[in-house]
């Protein structure tokens, strides 16, 4: 992850892909580096303030991932149906290497979301506003 970042002025695409795996969940996609950063959200993202949901860090994805809709064959890593639950832009309001806040600007989710890296590649996920 990057160092400390205070960007309010950079804005990247935003997918949550509905992931019906071994287990249904949610991935978290935001463009950050030149690609997706991601994170499975096996209860899915909180609409409301003061919601907190685990997030877990997976592998980033390229950034062409954010219009795939489709299903990941049996045998290959997230077999399953993949669809786009939500999308739209986000605005990074700050990144420093434990935490990142973000301003949503989408098709169902809107607001001010924050994550905080808790140990390793767990994440607590809540809408602040």
């Amino acid at each position: 992850m990057a160092p400390s970042t205070s960007a309010s002025t950079l804005e990247g695409r935003y997918v949550v892909h509905k992931h019906a795996a071994t287990h249904l969940h949610y991935d978290l996609r935001l463009e950050l580096d030149g690609v997706l950063k991601s994170w499975a959200v096996p209860k899915g993202l909180p609409e409301e303030k003061g919601l907190k949901r685990l997030a877990i860090a997976v592998e980033d994805h390229p950034l062409e991932y954010a219009d795939f809709e489709g299903v990941i064959p049996k045998g290959e890593y997230g077999a399953g149906t993949v669809e786009i639950w939500d999308s739209g832009t986000f605005q990074l309001l700050s990144r420093k290497p434990k935490m990142i806040e973000f301003e949503l600007k989408a098709k169902k989710l809107r607001g001010v979301y924050e994550m905080i890296n808790t140990r390793g590649n767990q994440w607590l996920l809540f809408k602040k506003r």
